[in-house]
């Protein structure tokens, strides 16, 4: 069995240590250091006496000593051997410093080489230890190291990491840069990470989204000349004060995205959001307007809807029939055919966060004249209000508009129109599927899809137009000339669609950006493709990561050798 094989092997085992230690040599952590023996404790574990060579300098005045004060012992933990752990009991001189100008008085001879100083592993495996931390973190990086014969608490690991990251003074000779912005937690808090195009790598991570903090880490380096960034104006704005010499890239990617956005947020006004019928691109005065049209063709579509679903079940059709002929889930269908009318959107239970809530109070004063907002406030604060004033001031003014409202004005006018449907499943196109059609080029369509836009481009003028702004703006990202731009941006102005007017003037406003991203070939793809992988390290260590270790583990490895 396996004990007599132990038995058997002892003599053999003693051999071949006798043969390690007439090659002792070998077992050095480094230089100055000699190997007095070597020994196999009972746990596994290998340790190396050691000793070093006497060099007696001062630390402080940088005298030589010949005072020799004592000896001093440490254990250093050092790379493994066959899977098992090597620990170094190295002995080291100290010494008197009998200089009367130096204030230390002992002093012990330091190996920087092999070790820092109050370090308990060697050099050597502390670059084990940072690289180990860098690539897997704290908990998976212990699990590795107690399997490879160098056992380190996670603590240990990070904090290796951490104190080998790099300071802020380095990378200060950066030519092109990209700068965006990533969640430590979605709408609630921002971070920024800066990257080095040229060598495609991170160079910072800042742990807050403001100008200040942007613009004081552009400031530091001057040598920056391209400013690679998103259409943010608060970027826009750092790279103006912090790097008035470089020049600025507006991304192309978000630039196509925007159009999209812009796209499906035009069709949706003319009725193409989820099933709405589509409204005529009639002069739309103000916003109010335009969301008083969207309530009338909302509650005109749940009628519509409300009636089809009826009409079917009245032809005998079951519920799950019902589903796949509309597309709808069979739990809705169920839930529209259960109720005697179209369902109204739920209201939420009031509180004291509400103003609502103390509706009858505010009638009773708003009857007695008291109109003041602060008055108002004042009272409802006094019977438990722990709303805001401002959420106060918006039912006030609702009231004060009914008040003005004529008797005799009539609602405008809505001119329905009837919805693009899809040619093979007689469904009404969403808005989504639009601006995604819009933009997509002939070449890249599959046959359905063709026959959506071609049915797109007889049933609405509005898309036909944007279909053609489209085409000529992907073609005008890849022509590397900016000068056919302007003619673009009055060309949508002319269209007369509200939402491309706005992207326009946008455009036009960061013109000079826009031109530098049609003629220059720099784009913030790599500093979005980081940000993926910063991503990927926060939820690996479940969001707990801080600014300094995730800046740590972000950085690059040639930072942290």
């Amino acid at each position: 069995g396996s004990s007599s094989l132990c038995v058997v092997n002892r003599p053999l085992a003693s051999h071949l240590l006798s043969a390690v230690m007439r090659t002792k040599s070998k077992w050095s952590p480094g230089p100055g250091v000699n190997v007095l023996g070597i020994s196999l404790e009972p746990d596994g574990n290998w340790v190396v006496s050691a000793s070093a060579k006497p060099v007696g300098i001062c630390p402080d005045c940088g005298i030589r000593s010949r005072y020799r004060h004592g000896w001093r012992k440490r254990t250093l933990q050092d790379l493994p051997v066959q899977g098992q752990v090597v620990k170094i009991k190295l002995a080291l001189n100290r010494w008197q410093c009998r200089h009367r100008n130096c204030r230390r008085r002992t002093f012990t001879d330091q190996l920087p080489e092999i070790a820092s100083p109050y370090s308990r592993r060697t050099a050597r495996m502390a670059v084990i230890v940072s690289l180990v931390g860098h690539s897997m973190g704290g908990r998976p990086g212990e699990h590795l190291m107690r399997r490879l014969g160098m056992p380190a608490s996670d603590d240990t690991i990070l904090r290796q990491l951490k104190r080998n990251a790099p300071s802020s003074t380095q990378d200060r000779n950066i030519r092109v840069v990209g700068i965006d912005d990533w969640s430590w937690r979605r709408s609630t808090r921002y971070g920024t990470i800066m990257v080095d195009l040229e060598r495609q790598t991170v160079v910072d991570v800042l742990d807050d989204r403001s100008v200040e903090s942007s613009k004081a880490w552009l400031q530091e380096r001057p040598s920056i000349e391209i400013v690679s960034r998103d259409r943010c104006g608060l970027y826009a704005q750092a790279a103006r004060e912090g790097a008035p010499q470089a020049k600025q890239v507006a991304d192309r990617f978000h630039l196509v995205q925007n159009f999209r956005a812009v796209i499906k947020e035009q069709m949706s006004l003319c009725g193409h959001a989820n099933v709405r019928p589509i409204l005529s691109e009639d002069a739309i005065a103000s916003t109010a307007a335009q969301h008083r049209r969207a309530r009338l063709a909302h509650r005109q579509s749940r009628q519509d809807i409300f009636e089809m679903l009826h009409a079917l079940r009245q032809q005998g059709l079951t519920y799950s029939e019902i589903a796949r002929r509309t597309g709808y889930e069979r739990r809705s269908v169920a839930n529209w055919l259960t109720s005697n009318a179209p369902r109204d959107r739920k209201r939420a239970a009031l509180n004291p966060t509400s103003p609502l809530y103390f509706e009858a109070f505010l009638a009773e004063r708003w009857k007695d004249g008291n109109r003041l907002g602060r008055h108002l406030l004042h009272d409802l604060r006094n019977r438990g209000y722990t709303g805001s004033r401002s959420n106060l001031e918006r039912l006030l003014k609702v009231w004060r508009e009914a008040e003005n409202v004529r008797p005799h004005a009539s609602p405008p006018e809505v001119k329905v129109l009837e919805p693009v449907r899809d040619p093979d499943t007689g469904h009404v196109i969403s808005s989504d599927v639009v601006a995604a059609l819009c933009i997509k080029p002939r070449g890249l369509l599959t046959v359905p899809q063709a026959r959506k836009v071609d049915a797109l481009k007889q049933g609405s003028e509005p898309f036909r137009k944007m279909r053609g702004l489209a085409m000529r703006f992907n073609g005008l990202l890849r022509s590397r000339n900016p000068n056919a731009l302007d003619k673009w941006i009055d060309d949508a102005i002319d269209t007369e669609l509200t939402a491309i007017m706005r992207f326009a003037s946008v455009l036009r406003r960061d013109i000079d950006a826009v031109k530098n991203a049609i003629e220059l070939p720099w784009s913030n793809g790599q500093a979005e493709g980081q940000i993926n992988r910063l991503k990927t390290l926060k939820r690996a260590m479940y969001g707990r990561a801080g600014p300094e270790l995730m800046r740590a583990r972000m950085l690059p490895l040639n930072h942290t050798d």
